[in-house]
């Protein structure tokens, strides 16, 4: 049995991978810092819920060493939790916007690489975005070169960065980023942003990342299409 952690996991785009990866057998978990939501999307996925706030060490310890405590290993790791700052730009909400998207996923990595090391095939995905890569951003034939998303994209960025930096320093674990799509969301509905694909499809590309067999890639952005620049 596969056992797999995705963070941030109680709706959206994670709580459809966690959805479609119990229908493939995984043993999922759905971390999330609300436990109520997080019961209720476990129970309506199928899946396990752990209480794991990103941005908070001693929760994310709390949550890998439950998972130890369960299973003893960890195969699968999806780094989904992700916040946009509602567009705002100043210090406090560069300081949040890059604590969850970016600094939560060294402190979640960190945590579960004992666990991951466990594994016989560990994987690890990270939900970034083309915001956040500069070939897209200077493109003017793609979409990002027309927008502004000043402290999203540039941790996002930074949430690509690590997953390359991570497949360089743990080579015998998988290291992937994605761009899901433009996906509707409550994020994305809370910034204003209309339209948008369903959320299930977008976590298509997360589900092949997350599957992929011991002679894929690492250290890779994807979309649906594969490979992108960044």
């Amino acid at each position: 049995m596969t056992v797999t952690l995705i963070t941030g996991a109680n709706k959206g785009i994670g709580f459809e991978t966690a959805r479609r990866l119990t229908r493939l057998g995984h043993t999922v978990y759905i971390g999330a810092r609300d436990t109520e939501r997080g019961e209720k999307a476990a129970a309506e996925a199928g899946a396990r819920f752990v209480q794991l706030d990103v941005t908070d060490d001693s929760s994310v310890a709390g949550a890998l060493a439950r998972i130890d405590a369960l299973e003893g290993r960890l195969d699968v790791l999806v780094h989904n939790a992700g916040i946009s700052g509602d567009w705002i730009v100043d210090g406090p909400t560069a300081a949040r916007v890059f604590d969850t998207n970016a600094v939560g996923i060294v402190r979640v990595t960190e945590a579960a690489l004992p666990l991951l090391r466990e594994s016989d095939h560990p994987r690890v995905v990270t939900v970034s975005s083309s915001a956040g890569s500069f070939w897209a951003v200077t493109n003017p034939d793609r979409p990002e070169h027309g927008l502004t998303a000043t402290l999203y994209a540039a941790s996002k960025s930074a949430a690509t960065m690590l997953t390359l930096q991570y497949s360089k320093a743990e080579p015998a674990i998988k290291f992937n980023a994605v761009e899901p799509g433009f996906t509707a969301t409550d994020m994305t509905a809370s910034t204003g942003m209309t339209g948008g694909r369903p959320a299930e499809d977008s976590a298509r590309t997360v589900v092949r990342l997350a599957t992929i067999g011991p002679d894929g890639p690492t250290g890779t952005l994807q979309d649906e299409n594969g490979i992108l620049p960044w």
